[in-house]
């Protein structure tokens, strides 16, 4: 696949020229609705897609299926996303209001650490090409240990990463407006906002971990491991304010998204035996999902959402 330099740059400047019109949109502080969220939500899946068409109508079925299967993988793994998220913003009591700014910096690292563990792969597995294989058993591995402790729950209280900023960062317990620093007493400290952050990047690093080698696995071309992943990846603040209500209600997603990464895990491993067809990833991937959705929205249609207000208020 021939991706020309000017590609490459017209892609960043469309990334570039959304992220500004969204920074513009929600330049002050204000609760996202669920109609906002939902218009966002419309508005990037949009993109995300007909993107996928432009790819399709000028390389080819193979190269469109091979985006839209790593845009659904990114798009599913962004909603375990959603749950940590959650989990950060109600542990620091962060005002609804406040959560778009902090999600805009999150995605804005998180393109820029993918970008660059995207180039790392991709020099590896140029060079290296039994790196697939490693890849492949870290996926089924992953997606193993996802299943078993889908269950369990985070405790941010004995994050080593936490612990070990609050002690060594100056800092306040009093929100100041969105500002990730405030001046106290002739002295720069940080606001509860700035060690949202810090968790918010970790996370989406930690997270970058599974999702680029998993979209690794149905493509190994950087142009379409890069664009599926950061169109996925431009609409995950939308998502958070559409889903943050109805994460109680998703019990079984977690072990949806062990399996597809043991699947594209084991269409890595099989890689020198028989080259799974994409239209089957693609089939796979979204059953895996969709039943997961379905089962756990049919298994809890008797509970009421938690009112927007308790949701990282």
């Amino acid at each position: 696949m021939d991706v020309p330099f000017w590609a490459w740059v017209a892609v960043l400047a469309v990334i570039v020229t959304m992220l500004a019109i969204d920074l513009f949109a929600h330049r002050t502080a204000h609760v996202v609705g669920v109609r906002e969220a939902a218009t966002w939500s419309a508005v990037w899946v949009s993109l995300g897609l007909a993107f996928g068409g432009v790819i399709w109508w000028a390389y080819g079925a193979q190269a469109g299926g091979e985006y839209y299967a790593g845009y659904l993988i990114e798009k599913s793994l962004a909603v375990d996303n959603v749950f940590v998220f959650a989990l950060i913003f109600t542990y620091f009591a962060v005002p609804r209001e406040y959560q778009h700014r902090v999600l805009f910096y999150g995605v804005l690292g998180a393109l820029v650490f993918r970008a660059i563990f995207i180039a790392g792969g991709a020099v590896l597995i140029e060079n290296f090409a039994w790196v697939l294989y490693l890849f492949g058993a870290f996926l089924v591995y992953t997606g193993w240990k996802m299943f078993r402790h889908r269950d369990d729950e985070m405790d941010l209280s004995q994050n080593r990463l936490l612990r070990w900023a609050k002690k060594t960062v100056p800092s306040t317990e009093d929100y100041h407006g969105q500002k990730f620093w405030a001046k106290q007493a002739g002295r720069w400290v940080a606001t509860p906002l700035f060690f949202v952050l810090v968790m918010v990047e970790t996370t989406d690093i930690i997270f970058a971990v599974d999702s680029i080698p998993a979209i690794f696995a149905v493509t190994q071309e950087p142009f379409l491991v890069f664009t599926s992943n950061a169109f996925a990846i431009l609409g995950l603040r939308a998502m958070y304010f559409l889903l943050a209500d109805l994460i109680d209600r998703f019990i079984f997603l977690k072990a949806g998204l062990a399996a597809v990464l043991v699947f594209v895990g084991a269409k890595m491993l099989l890689l020198g035996v028989y080259k799974i067809p994409i239209w089957v990833s693609l089939v796979v991937i979204a059953a895996c999902i969709t039943t997961a959705v379905v089962w756990s929205l049919r298994a809890t249609r008797e509970t009421t959402p938690a009112p927007k207000a308790e949701v990282g208020a």
